[in-house]
């Protein structure tokens, strides 16, 4: 089992969206590197905790599951949507998506300043400046202290 970090803004899908719907494909990821991740090292039943980016304070508010293989993003052939990609090909797609599932809500926030004065976290992804990576893996320390620092135990 692999461990991640997923970014989403909290106005636009949250943790609370993902309890919600129980289930939603990650879509609109554009970046070689984290489709890349999806595609080559994502596997059903990897978790990730889910990390609140654009927000006032940013963090980590939970965890969820890979559910499905990887699979072609449909936003890329939507032309109204603001991820198409006029350049991907139907048959040979260029962008790919997992769906995730809701596992466990946070008690409360574990903030990106808390990630960063932890020491055991150094070498996180997220703790880096310039890190933009919507998706990041995570190492099995890391996951587990973050999940610790919540007060959940995994």
């Amino acid at each position: 089992m692999r461990y991640w970090l997923i970014k989403s803004e909290p106005d636009v899908f949250g943790i609370d969206d993902l309890e919600r719907v129980g289930r939603e494909p990650w879509n609109g990821i554009r970046n070689y590197q984290a489709r890349n991740f999806m595609r080559d090292d994502m596997e059903v039943g990897d978790l990730a905790l889910f990390y609140h980016s654009n927000a006032k304070p940013p963090g980590v508010v939970g965890i969820a599951r890979v559910v499905s293989e990887p699979y072609p993003d449909d936003l890329q052939f939507d032309e109204k949507s603001d991820y198409h990609d006029p350049k991907s090909n139907p048959d040979d797609p260029r962008w790919l998506m997992v769906d995730f599932e809701f596992v466990k809500k946070f008690p409360g926030m574990v903030s990106l300043d808390q990630l960063k004065a932890e020491k055991v976290l150094d070498g996180m992804l997220v703790t880096k400046r310039g890190t933009r990576l919507s998706i990041t893996p995570v190492e099995p320390k890391h996951f587990k202290k973050v999940c610790s620092m919540a007060g959940v135990k995994m």
